[in-house]
């Protein structure tokens, strides 16, 4: 399994899923050695496929980093944080999650939009 790690330490995902809100954006961003990317993104596909079917689901985009970067950043939008917590959370999602090799880390993070 992908190793979770949090970007904020005093804010983990885990502790975003309690906070009622929405719409919300997932960012999360994975560390994935160059020769695991293929096998990597197919198996991220099938979690793609799981997680546009989950209600309150909105979008969902994957983002490759620059100048041959280790980093994929996958970038979704949920209606809720419940809607995301209740797919993350599912028996289905989570033995998909259990297929990403230890070598993979993952930095996910739950934002909601701000008027700047």
């Amino acid at each position: 399994m992908a190793k979770l790690q949090s970007l904020d330490p005093h804010t983990p995902m885990f502790a975003q899923f309690k906070e009622k809100t929405g719409p919300i954006v997932l960012a999360n961003t994975f560390l994935v050695p160059k020769e695991r990317t293929e096998a990597f993104l197919a198996l991220f596909q099938r979690q793609a496929v799981f997680m546009k079917a989950q209600p309150g689901f909105v979008s969902l985009q994957m983002h490759q980093g620059t100048a041959d970067s280790q980093l994929l950043m996958n970038v979704a939008v949920w209606e809720s944080t419940e809607a995301l917590a209740t797919a993350f959370g599912s028996p289905e999602f989570q033995r998909m999650a259990a297929e990403f090799p230890d070598d993979i880390v993952s930095y996910p993070h739950i934002f909601e939009q701000i008027d700047v």
